[in-house]
């Protein structure tokens, strides 16, 4: 089929004019194709990681290996989708790894001021992404493991930082509410 623009068009989910390569706290979700659940399954509110699910894990934690201005903070791997926070430096983040909050909402880019998609949220998304889907092709019968897009929300200040720290811890106690979870009934609460 050869590309149409009026049907063959991605909408961003993108904050419009915000600067994704600034200094800042970012809370991703990233989910796979089709919700399947691929990383393991959730047992008296405990995940219990799969191979697939540990992998997802160890290139997690692998970021700051290939994007030296990452910090990676709260992190859980779910049946079908992870939840994460991370912070983006100026520079690459010295033995200290201290990570702070951005100072004020954050503008636009400047007109004219170079930036290149290697700095971005995106860019570690895609890595990250790249990594696992490669394991799973070598290891599982798996080739189609993410969904096109992700979910980000730019933390702006410490009480959302905290409220959503502990919402990542006790995601896998609130499975039978999430709406990620293919048993998911509507009707029994929204969260």
């Amino acid at each position: 089929m050869r590309y149409n623009p009026a049907i063959h068009h991605r909408r961003s989910i993108r904050l419009k004019g915000y600067d994704y390569t600034q200094a800042g706290a970012y809370f991703l979700t990233i989910c796979t194709h089709n919700r399947k659940c691929l990383f393991g399954e959730i047992v008296d509110g405990v995940m219990r990681l799969n191979d697939a699910g540990v992998m997802v894990e160890q290139c997690w934690h692998a970021i700051p290996e290939h994007f030296p201005y990452i910090v990676l903070d709260a992190f859980v791997v779910m049946p079908n989708h992870v939840h994460g926070i991370l912070y983006i430096h100026d520079t690459p983040v010295g033995a200290n790894n201290n990570s702070p909050l951005p100072s004020e909402i954050p503008s636009a880019i400047p007109p004219g001021m170079p930036h290149g998609t290697s700095k971005t949220v995106g860019s570690v998304v895609r890595g990250f992404k790249i990594g696992v889907t490669k394991w799973m092709r070598c290891h599982t019968t798996t080739h189609e493991v993410w969904q096109r897009n992700y979910h980000e929300h730019i933390i702006r200040d410490e009480h959302s930082l905290a409220r959503i720290r502990e919402y990542i811890v006790n995601n896998p106690l609130q499975w039978a509410l999430d709406r990620e979870n293919p048993a998911y009934q509507k009707g029994q609460g929204e969260r």
